[in-house]
């Protein structure tokens, strides 16, 4: 019997996936399993019971994810659950900015009582006119799940669409449309389009990327849309860039006190997942991903363990190993297992960064010295047996 957590509300129809080898605690500590969307867990304490965290979206900045890759704690996250909702309000901010929709929306509201409020919208809509996306050249940084998904519609609404992204994977390619540019520096983005849009993770390389240079190299007039997350972004240099005339509009789905209500700002309250839809899709995904690795030990999307599946385990036994990425490792933990005349079946190892994730079916039961053994191996973080 597994026993798991939820540290924020979880849409039911994920949860309804768990089997009865499941039940739902209140009691953390007790949990070999935490599901979270947006819930800190920086402060926290993890008890040695826990095994995976899977978080119902696809930023991870809310969670430890060293600690938890130390303690042998995989992380898990839905890369692609919640993309179409996001393209859908990405493409929503465009036209939001293009168009001064809200400004005349406002306008609308202001005059409602007014009986003559049709003849005199007629003079006034001129106020609010803007341009249209159609033949616009849309600049995309970072070709994952959602810039992906907003590059294809993009194209259908007649833009000109450039993307950069290094380290596009090969799924990302196939699903992308042959009329995308792909372009190899980021440069020819900020020079050549009208609107750019970034859809990369935040990390120390990519914190802070759209600051004063990159502003300064953009068209005049650009618009910027950052749905990813607001620290991609030095917020004060894009104000300066609005109040020069520089940037037309910056659109953020993260209200802070930097842009809220500020001139040529259109910030939108988190709403980029926040649809039935996309809520249904994470939540389903995460607890696919933590049944298949409490169950069987695989390893599919995890942002601090590299992947790793071996499928269902029809051996005696099956341990994994969490470990440092270093040589030599693999002939100490098949040494143990030769040292109690226990046959290796089936084996995988794969690594990320300095973290490695190595499986082993066998035919005969693990006994806790092997565990022992395998435990006091230097350079090891965990041991666990997923079926004895």
């Amino acid at each position: 019997m597994f026993q798991y957590h939820c540290l924020n509300p979880i849409a039911g129809v994920g949860l309804e996936n768990f089997t009865d080898n499941y039940e739902k605690t209140e009691d953390i500590n007790k949990a070999q399993g935490i599901l979270v969307r947006s819930a800190s867990m920086h402060e926290m304490d993890f008890s040695d019971e826990l095994l995976a965290i899977a978080r119902a979206g696809a930023g991870v900045n809310n969670i430890p994810l060293d600690k938890c890759a130390e303690k042998g704690i995989v992380v898990f996250n839905t890369p692609g659950a919640n993309a179409n909702g996001v393209k859908e309000l990405v493409i929503a901010g465009m036209l939001l900015a293009s168009r001064d929709i809200v400004g005349g929306i406002n306008w609308v509201e202001k005059e409602k009582e007014d009986a003559d409020i049709a003849k005199k919208a007629e003079k006034e809509k001129k106020n609010f006119a803007g341009t249209e996306i159609q033949d616009k050249k849309l600049g995309i940084i970072g070709l994952g799940a959602i810039g992906v998904k907003v590059a294809n519609v993009a194209k259908h609404l007649g833009m000109e669409v450039y993307g950069y992204d290094p380290y596009v994977s090969v799924d990302a390619a196939w699903n992308l449309s042959r009329d995308v540019k792909h372009v190899l520096n980021v440069d020819e983005i900020y020079e050549k389009c009208d609107i750019i849009t970034i859809h990369v993770p935040l990390l120390d390389s990519t914190k802070g990327m759209i600051d004063k240079e990159a502003v300064a190299k953009m068209k005049d007039g650009v618009i910027i849309l950052n749905f990813a997350r607001d620290l991609l972004a030095k917020e004060e240099d894009i104000l300066e860039g609005i109040q020069s005339g520089k940037v037309r509009k910056y659109v953020s789905d993260f209200p802070n006190p930097v842009t809220a209500g500020k001139k040529g700002c259109i910030v939108i309250p988190h709403l980029g997942a926040s649809t039935e839809e996309s809520e249904d899709n994470c939540a389903k995904m995460a607890v696919k991903e933590m049944v298949n690795y409490l169950e069987n030990g695989n390893i599919i999307n995890s942002v601090n363990y590299p992947n790793c599946d071996m499928g269902i385990c029809n051996q005696a036994g099956r341990i994994a190993v969490f470990h440092k990425n270093v040589a030599n490792m693999i002939t100490k933990f098949t040494a143990c297992f030769g040292e109690n005349n226990i046959n290796i079946t089936d084996m995988t190892n794969k690594s990320k960064g300095e973290v490695a994730y190595t499986m082993l079916d066998v035919e005969s039961k693990i006994t806790p010295e092997i565990v022992e053994k395998l435990q006091n191996i230097e350079g090891v973080f965990r041991v666990r047996v997923v079926k004895a």
